[in-house]
């Protein structure tokens, strides 16, 4: 599989440094992390990530403002968005699709089955 690289949005230090451990190990992908909205909008425009990880609850700029800015840029509209969020039921699975977000994936998340539920929402293979 071609390497895939993954930008990680969160302010949680401890949750961008499992998720890089995970997918870097378990998947093999190249992962970035920043801890805002802005410095996470900023590296998405410079690196061009294959996908977008996105705390919903940041302070400053929360996850769907970052989103919304995400979206309003050419440079980083196509770029697959999911959400990492404590507040996931089937109305909110319904409002984040409706938004255009590809998936949300339930924190707490188990660290060796992150890189299997990115790729299964974003229809890749880990092979």
């Amino acid at each position: 599989m071609a390497n895939k690289k993954i930008l990680v949005i969160d302010n949680e230090e401890y949750i961008q440094e499992v998720t890089k451990i995970c997918l870097e190990t378990v998947a093999g992908w190249e992962v970035l992390t920043a801890g805002s909205g802005e410095e996470g909008i900023a590296k998405a425009e410079a690196y061009q990530p294959d996908a977008i990880l996105l705390d919903v609850m940041m302070p400053d700029m929360d996850g769907f403002a970052t989103f919304d800015r995400l979206q309003a840029h050419r440079a980083t509209q196509t770029i697959p968005v999911i959400l990492l969020t404590a507040k996931i039921q089937p109305s909110d699975r319904r409002r984040y699709a409706q938004k255009g977000m590809t998936a949300a994936i339930a924190k707490p998340f188990e660290p060796l089955e992150l890189a299997g539920q990115i790729a299964a929402a974003l229809g890749w293979s880990l092979e």
